[in-house]
């Protein structure tokens, strides 16, 4: 990994973040001691590292404070910028206090400062660390790309590169307290199976997903729907600009709904029925083999 050439200061301008190890590792067997753990510099097989570039970790490596028993930690050492492209190079330790060897999947990781503001965040594939001994320290620049990153400039010290553990949890059904009582057990199942089989959400990707369409009576369309929120946080829609478009591509009808605000969890899809009006109607006899609803442009 040629990134690791960029390890050649000894100063460390970022803090550790640590946690319990069953946060992101299911099974993992625990010990029961509570000593502190040293962690011991671990170099991934296939590197070919000078004499010099391996002093350097080897000097910040012994310089990490020890981690207690059952912990997952990243130790932020430094961050440059790629002059190419703007990318932050975010250069740090993944350490494990365990006493068996781990691999860790995908995994959003934040980059924060200070005052635990988010200045990037990035889903990263961890299995490319391969395979961590127990009680190491695996020395890794995580790229964070311009496209990923919401701050001018990297903070230049006491800065954390955190787990955002919430991107591990299985994306999940959401319902409000309405439809919570007026589904059975049954329906509930079933809008529970649609989410699961949906694609993958990107990391802060939010979209919406039709289920259902009907005309009323009254010569309006109910259309619901799921909201999907890949965001790590909590998201509070309040007002909702929408186009139903039917098979031909045609606009069936198009409003702007109120939600007061409407609230989704993060990692979560919440359904929600959009009544249009006869007057927002648009198309009378709409194809409805197919049709999705959209933000207009």
């Amino acid at each position: 990994m040629k990134l690791l050439s960029l390890f050649k200061k000894t100063d460390k301008t970022g803090s550790d973040s640590t946690i319990d190890s069953n946060e992101i590792l299911e099974g993992a067997a625990r010990s029961e001691g509570t000593d502190a753990v040293e962690t011991a510099l671990s170099l991934h097989p296939q590197w070919t590292l000078s004499q010099e570039q391996e002093y350097v970790f080897r000097f910040l490596a012994n310089e990490l404070e020890p981690l207690k028993p059952n912990q997952i930690s990243l130790s932020g050492i430094d961050i440059d910028i790629e002059p190419a492209n703007g990318s932050w190079l975010v250069k740090s330790f993944f350490r494990s206090s365990l006493d068996q060897t781990i691999t860790v999947g995908s995994v959003e990781l934040m980059l924060l400062d200070t005052e635990g503001k988010t200045l990037a965040s990035q889903e990263f594939d961890l299995n490319e660390l391969g395979d961590i001994p127990g009680r190491s320290a695996r020395p890794w620049v995580f790229v964070f790309t311009k496209d990923n990153i919401f701050a001018e400039t990297p903070p230049a010290e006491n800065w954390k590169l955190a787990f955002n553990v919430q991107s591990m949890v299985p994306h999940k059904l959401e319902l409000e307290q309405a439809w919570e009582d007026g589904l059975s057990q049954e329906q509930k199942d079933a809008l529970a199976k649609v989410v699961e089989n949906m694609p993958k959400l990107k990391p802060r990707e939010v979209n919406f997903a039709g289920f259902q369409v009907k005309k009323q009576e009254d010569g309006g369309i109910a259309a619901s729907i799921f909201i999907r929120n890949g965001h790590s946080k909590q998201i509070n829609i309040e007002k909702l600009p929408l186009e139903l478009v039917d098979a031909t591509g045609d606009i069936v009808a198009r409003g702007s709904f109120n939600l007061g605000p409407l609230s989704v969890k993060a990692n979560t899809s919440k359904p929600w029925t959009f009544i249009y009006p006869k007057e927002m109607v648009q198309k009378e006899e709409p194809d409805f083999s197919r049709w999705t609803i959209r933000v207009p442009q």
